[in-house]
């Protein structure tokens, strides 16, 4: 309240011209009647001497004489003013903040007492703009300045700005720094039909001193709190920590300048199996339940700090969990004379055990469990079931819980060495669980009912280690089979195709003989491909490994695969990795591969569906990503075919890589399909994973692994070798390459020109058909059943040889040691092996300068011709 103030009354307003219009408008009227008059008695004045005239007159000058004297007193307005407008003016005239009305130009149309009380203006004369007051200070006029353009795109607004003295001449609140709150707003009016811009100015230092006041308390709260002799976290819903104080951030060893709401968990501070205890402490719907909690907390290096936590939990009414409040209280090592400081010792061995222990009553209840108990039966048995007095049979399997109780009953019998039960976890059947049954031999009296302890143990992991070792072993020892068979098969196979070539070089076309012939010989064909793929499987077959791009190696295949497609109902959709690293395997295997998955991708979609392949990288970080593939810490690279289509029975999966196991109709399919990819893969160094689920599709992932040259490189042989390196598939004449043999012969002279070869055979029958094929294209040939018998021929003639054709496997001496010792005497000697195993079996244990090739078997009479005749052409 201003010392000086103007006469009247304390709520009337400062400024008002409403009312100053009002006077003006009842002189203006008064002007125009004497006006009125003195224009009528101009008029009329040769009407004066009327009588009649004159009474007029004379009526009308006291009417207006009467009227002049009643608006001077106030009897009559010449423009009342309505209720409301009364009523408004008296509002506005006691508010408590000053009010300002202005015109668009920012002249000053009504102030309140209010206004005049906080900006130190006594009367009308001296009440100031607020652009006027405020100028002197930036930070008002910047508020000014923010307000006045909202009021010109039509918004209403508030601002708070602080002033190193009040407005007025003095204040209530001192006449140190004031703050004040001005707000702004459009007032239109409809029957001036123009706007007023209204602002309303408050002194809120009180109420900014009461915020600080507040402010200071919190912070004295916050820091006793902070530097309490105990610790205090508090959590949220999902368990992320919003509030730690700075004593148990000291015990932790955490940098509180770093930490952030939300941006740790309790299980970032709770070390071994704690927060199993914590997760059991659950209220009821809309309840608060607090428990005390013996547990060991994890300190930022590592360590482990035992602690006593008086744990709070709150629960939404709809038996959500709430947000959780916790002390820690410290418990240093020696605590307590009286035998505390051991049961701590011993609570905190019994919570942090990587056992799940119970012990057990006579009544088969469980007693007591510690931490790894409730997390491995979580959602099967809680803290409160315990209490309750739960029986064991909760937690065992019902496909084991006689063997259980027979294992109890020998425990309060107090037997020892009681056999473990492997059994199913009861709340989740692809889950494993060991369970270990001891007898309670000395009777404690905390628990005189206790018989038994039991430990359990999950094995999930194990088992399915021992399955994938089981069926590792299995396919081994089917590969194992399969090479030998194909080996020995190979050999038949070699002396058919040769025998039938030899009947078809003697017979014509027209004989009756002929088509039998050929009949044959397409079996026989047909045989070679099946043992070829057994050889796949087995991982024995002929590889020719190159570096490759599977992006340029998908995109050449995708033609291919669109022709396999037509006519179904079957869409590809391909999706290529960005910079894919290259892998090394053998291009025509690899391709096998992706058709055979492409073509049961078909087969198991008849009412149509779409077939995806896709590529990327899978870095060593992205390995463990891939929970059912078990992989190396290495880079792979990632081919995926997928279908949506029946997808394959669970009881089937284990199966699905077996040599000729097929789900297909008789007629269709030969069960050498995945069994070949399987064998492919993994002579690449790969690894294929089944994902499938019926009804939804299956998923073959080929994680191939990163070729890097330093890491792996190629064995060179010598330039007159006929295989100078590995990835020259072009030197070998293997089944899946007798079209291009054929090719090639056509522009290869294949007489013999009277060469020399010694062809070393174990299989006579295969030895007899070569040497007579080799004869009739005119080469003199020499034939020996083993390793040791090429080497007495070859003494007989003295090394007049030009080229040996050896069998690698054979008794007594081999192929490959029969090739180092020939080397000895004749360096240069040429030399072709001839087998059904893969190439790479036994080149590399080969010296480097040694000139070889190779004719995988079974082979025909016009691919040992061409091999023969390009390895004598080197």
């Amino acid at each position: 309240m201003t010392k000086s103030q103007p006469t009247g009354s304390m709520d009337a307003p400062l400024v008002d011209r409403g009312r100053r219009s009002g006077t003006v408008l009842r002189l203006l009227v008064l002007a125009l009647i004497l006006v009125g008059v003195s224009i009528a008695f101009v008029i009329f004045k040769e009407a004066m001497n009327n009588e009649f005239v004159l009474g007029v007159l004379g009526i009308l000058a006291m009417v207006g004489i009467f009227f002049i004297v009643s608006s001077i007193i106030g009897l009559v307005e010449v423009m009342p003013q309505s209720r409301s407008d009364e009523f408004s003016g008296t509002y506005l005239a006691s508010h408590p903040d000053g009010i300002l009305v202005t015109d668009e130009r920012g002249r000053i149309l009504y102030a309140n007492a209010a206004y005049g009380r906080l900006t130190g203006a006594t009367k009308a004369a001296n009440a100031q703009s607020l652009e006027a007051l405020l100028s002197k200070n930036k930070e008002a006029t910047e508020a000014l300045y923010r307000l006045t353009a909202a009021l010109r795109e039509g918004r209403e607004s508030h601002e708070e700005f602080r002033l190193l003295k009040p407005l007025g001449r003095s204040s209530a609140n001192g006449s140190g720094a004031h703050w004040y709150r001005l707000k702004a707003r459009i007032l239109s009016s409809t029957s001036h039909k123009q706007s007023f811009d209204v602002w309303q100015l408050s002194d809120i230092t009180a109420e900014r001193d009461d915020q600080e006041r507040f402010f200071r308390e919190l912070q004295n709260a916050i820091d006793y709190l902070d530097h309490a002799p105990v610790g205090f976290f508090s959590a949220g819903k999902k368990g992320e920590i919003f509030y730690l104080n700075a004593t148990l951030a000291e015990w932790l060893a955490l940098d509180l300048t770093k930490f952030a709401p939300g941006s740790m968990n309790i299980t970032d501070i709770v070390a071994g199996e704690g927060m199993a205890l914590i997760q059991s402490v659950q209220p009821g719907a809309g309840q608060t339940r607090t428990e005390t909690l013996d547990l060991d907390l994890r300190r930022a290096n590592g360590q482990s700090l035992p602690v006593r936590l008086v744990h709070s939990v709150s629960s939404m009414r709809d038996g959500a969990p709430g947000e959780s409040r916790t002390i820690v209280l410290d418990r240093p090592r020696g605590e307590g004379a009286d035998g505390s400081a051991s049961a701590m010792r011993f609570t905190r061995f019994f919570n942090n055990t990587p056992m799940a222990i119970a012990s057990i009553g006579g009544d088969g209840k469980i007693l007591r469990i510690n931490a790894p108990f409730l997390r491995l039966f979580a959602g099967v048995v809680s803290r409160d079931d315990v209490d309750r007095g739960v029986t064991l049979d909760v937690i065992i399997h019902e496909g084991a819980r006689a063997d259980l109780m027979r294992a109890l009953a020998a425990a309060k019998d107090r037997q020892g060495d009681i056999a473990p039960i492997d059994c199913r976890h009861p709340g989740d059947e692809v889950r494993h669980v060991r369970f270990y049954v001891n007898a309670v031999i000395d009777e404690s009296d905390e628990a005189p009912e206790e018989i038994a302890i039991i430990y359990a143990v999950e094995t999930t992991e194990q088992k399915a280690l021992e399955t994938q070792m089981a069926q590792t072993q299995k396919m081994n020892a089917v590969g194992t089979l399969a090479g030998g068979i194909a080996h020995d098969f190979n050999n038949v196979l070699t002396a058919i195709l040769l025998s039938s070539d030899h009947l078809l070089l003697q017979a014509r076309p027209s004989d009756a003989s002929f088509a039998d012939l050929m009949e044959i010989k397409r079996n026989a064909n047909r045989a070679a491909v099946l043992v070829r793929q057994l050889l796949a499987f087995s991982r024995k077959q002929t590889m020719r490994p190159a570096v490759l791009n599977l992006t340029d190696v998908v995109g050449d295949l995708r033609m291919l695969v669109d022709r396999l497609i037509s006519g179904t109902n079957v869409k590809l959709d391909v999706q290529y990795g960005r910079d894919l690293w290259p892998v090394r395997t053998d291009l025509s295997q690899f391709e096998q591969v992706l058709i055979n998955l492409c073509v049961n991708a078909r087969d198991a979609m008849p009412s149509g569906g779409q077939i995806r392949i896709r590529t990327r990288n899978v870095s060593r970080d992205e390995v463990g990503g891939f929970a059912n593939a078990r992989l190396p810490n290495e880079d792979f690279v990632l081919v995926e075919v997928s279908d949506n289509g029946t997808g394959i029975p669970p009881e089937i999966m284990d199966k699905i890589f077996e040599p000729f196991f097929t789900t297909k109709e008789v007629g269709k399919g030969t069960g050498l399909g995945l069994s070949m990819v399987y064998g492919i893969v993994k002579q690449s160094g790969g690894y294929i994973y089944p994902e499938s689920e019926l009804g939804v599709g299956t998923t073959f992932r080929v994680f191939l692994p990163r070729f890097i040259p330093e890491a792996q490189p190629v064995v060179q042989h010598s330039s007159g070798s006929a295989t100078a390196a590995l990835s020259e598939p072009q030197l070998s004449a293997s089944v899946s390459e007798q079209s291009a043999s054929a090719g090639t012969s056509e522009n290869v002279d294949l007489t013999g020109n009277s060469a020399v070869v010694l062809l070393v055979e174990d299989e006579e029958a295969v030895r007899r058909g070569g040497k007579r094929m080799l004869e009739t294209r005119g080469y003199t040939v020499h034939e020996a059943g083993s390793g040791t018998e090429a080497l007495e021929i070859m003494e007989e003639l003295e090394g007049k040889v030009d080229i040996v054709v050896s069998d690698v496997v054979m008794p007594e001496m081999d192929g490959p040691s029969l090739l180092r010792e020939l080397r000895k005497s004749y360096p240069d000697l040429k030399f072709i092996f001839v087998s059904g195993y893969a190439e790479d079996a036994f080149a590399r244990n080969l010296p480097a300068d040694a000139k070889f090739g190779f004719l995988p078997k079974p082979f025909s009479l016009k691919q040992l011709a061409v091999a023969v005749r390009e390895m004598l052409d080197t």
